[in-house]
């Protein structure tokens, strides 16, 4: 019976973006960003419209913060175990820090830090870290993430296409994972934030970021991720995304079903660019990196492409 719950829902989510219809009566064409619940089958939908064209790029951002801020409290039900997350990915990154001869005496900035995924693993290993992010819902959950692991780190609010505007020193390491940089929808936008980012760099320091591979998902543009089912003390929980694409850029919605007393689905919206690598690796070049190297899933373990650009 709880297999058959959450196999109608994804259904019925599946077949609305498939066919770009309304779900549960009410359109979500012009839906910018929706951070929204329903604890039974039924969809429902609440849109904040944006009605202003002008202001564009702030516009960008505050969709941007309303994402991720609407998504703090879930954002660890993305994963089987968030804890151990945490310390796997920091024993990774650790692996590509030693490799460029950086140790835990080195300064690191995680420019896109969220819920404090990568950063707190880190400081749990002894690095020194400081943390930023443009949402203040995931600075407070990350804070508190980080007080309970019982780790010093500065959290700063921050946009990363204007780091220098909070931050007067430079950093060794600057990173920004989980595919941060294709929220910027043009490629004026991306440079913004390249130039922000490696201008918080150390000479010979380096920075590391990981985006999807966008190179393969460009080739079909495919509508919908693969359900993630976890299993759950009280029943199972089931994530997946829908995509819906415009030429290069494509809406996404992040659906996240816990099957447990109750069937309770949430859903959030934001917008992506799917980035080329071709167009990162020119962008760090033309902002002073003297070499830039990608990594793939097969030969580091993580599960994106991640770019290493050393200044």
């Amino acid at each position: 019976m709880q297999y058959e719950k959450i196999i109608t829902a994804i259904s019925a989510l599946l077949f609305c973006a498939a066919t770009a219809v309304s779900c549960g009566g009410v359109a979500e064409k012009d839906s910018a960003i929706v951070g929204e619940k329903t604890t039974s089958a039924a969809i429902t939908t609440t849109a904040t419209e944006i009605t202003s064209a002008a202001e564009e790029e702030d516009i960008e951002m505050s969709i941007i913060q309303k994402f991720y801020d609407s998504m703090a409290s879930h954002y660890d039900k993305l994963f089987l175990d968030w804890k151990t997350t945490t310390k796997e990915q920091a024993v990774l990154l650790q692996g590509l820090f030693q490799k460029y001869g950086y140790d835990k005496k080195s300064s690191i900035l995680d420019c896109a830090c969220g819920i404090g995924t990568q950063v707190i693993g880190l400081a749990t290993l002894g690095y020194n870290v400081t943390a930023s992010d443009i949402s203040d819902g995931e600075i407070a959950e990350a804070k508190t993430r980080a007080l309970n692991a019982n780790v010093d780190i500065q959290f700063k609010k921050a946009d990363f296409c204007a780091l220098a505007e909070v931050f007067s020193k430079k950093f060794d390491i600057v990173i920004a994972m989980d595919n941060a940089l294709p929220h910027m929808l043009t490629s004026d936008d991306l440079g913004k934030a390249v130039k922000s980012i490696t201008g918080q760099i150390k000479e010979n320091g380096i920075f590391v970021g990981s985006i999807r591979d966008y190179d393969l998902l460009l080739k079909d543009k495919p509508p919908y991720s693969p359900p993630y089912i976890h299993e759950t003390e009280k029943g199972k929980r089931v994530s997946f995304q829908t995509w819906d694409w415009s030429d290069d850029r494509y809406k996404l919605t992040q659906y996240i079903i816990d099957d447990e007393i109750t069937l309770e689905i949430n859903k959030f919206e934001c917008e992506y660019r799917a980035t080329r690598r071709e167009e990162l690796t020119n962008l760090f070049t033309a902002n002073g990196c003297k070499e830039v190297v990608w990594m793939f899933p097969e030969e580091t373990g993580f599960y994106q492409p991640i770019i290493v650009a050393r200044k």
